[in-house]
């Protein structure tokens, strides 16, 4: 057994909690470059918490410029155990309008600029993805959904794209008959890299908005996300309280914790030494 550390990246919108104990922000630095803040760091009923915009304080970062590698590793660095992802979505769904919520269990991944993995570089590994995101987290999070009032779908599955442009309504039909259920633009690679660094992964959606899908309303808009963003904003803080308080006292391991042990495949006598470096906070138990 240990103690949890829960990382929370919050997406559009969430760019602070403020029911945080003795709030303190400060920087971590990353070999993988700068993440998208410093972090901001408290207790929630004596739980540690580590939280990190994912966009920034004032949304300076656009999709494709997040730095998923050093958010992650930053949250690692800082000694996070387990990882809340907290993103705004378009709906794919009639069942899932704005103001609701969507627990995401799967991905469709179609980002294309962004750096995937960690490894490489001399260093090869290759984690499963069968399934992206911990049950147990995901459960839990589930759970505090629905205690803190929330209207919230289980077992969707969400469309990573590009960006940063809304998708063309071809697109959103297509992405639909792939049963898709929410698209949004930066869970991917973030669940890829989590599950690299051994960090147990949970991701709910805000929705903000039907996608283009649907031709009896407008098509996406900027005004028309951001007057439904600030309401869920507030819900996602209830739920991140009442999910701090449904934890375990104590955390009990995950598979997910040692996933690394079965997926480098590179013969450690022939590691990149800078690369090793580099991973070293992502795995110390194999790289430090």
């Amino acid at each position: 057994m240990s103690a949890w550390k829960l990382g929370i990246i919050g997406g559009s919108g969430l760019y602070d909690i403020d029911e945080l104990e003795t709030p303190q922000w400060r920087r971590v630095d990353s070999p993988w470059g700068e993440a998208s803040d410093e972090l901001l760091s408290g207790t929630l009923g004596g739980t540690p918490v580590v939280f990190l915009p994912r966009h920034g304080r004032g949304h300076r970062l656009a999709p494709a410029e997040v730095n998923a590698q050093a958010n992650i590793d930053v949250l690692k660095r800082a000694g996070c155990t387990d990882i809340l992802s907290i993103s705004a979505v378009g709906s794919l769904r009639e069942d899932m309008p704005p103001g609701s919520f969507a627990l995401v269990r799967q991905y469709v991944d179609r980002t294309v600029a962004r750096p995937p993995s960690f490894f490489g570089e001399g260093v090869v590994a290759h984690v499963s993805m069968a399934d992206p995101v911990c049950d147990r987290l995901s459960g839990l999070t589930l759970e505090a959904a629905r205690a803190a009032g929330l209207a919230v779908a289980d077992d969707a599955t969400y469309l990573a794209m590009e960006g940063p442009q809304f998708s063309t309504r071809a697109e959103s039909h297509m992405f639909r008959s792939w049963g898709c259920d929410v698209i949004g633009m930066t869970a991917m690679p973030e669940a890829r890299l989590a599950r690299e660094a051994e960090l147990p992964y949970a991701n709910i959606g805000m929705v903000t908005d039907y996608d283009c899908w649907r031709e009896e309303t407008a098509a996406v808009d900027v005004a028309s996300v951001l007057s439904v963003m600030k309401s869920n904003a507030e819900a996602a803080r209830r739920l991140i309280v009442d999910l701090v308080a449904r934890l375990p006292k104590d955390r009990p391991p995950s598979p997910i914790d040692t996933c690394l042990d079965f997926a480098i495949v590179s013969d450690p006598s022939h590691w990149n030494q800078r690369q090793r470096a580099k991973l070293a906070a992502i795995c110390p138990r194999k790289f430090a």
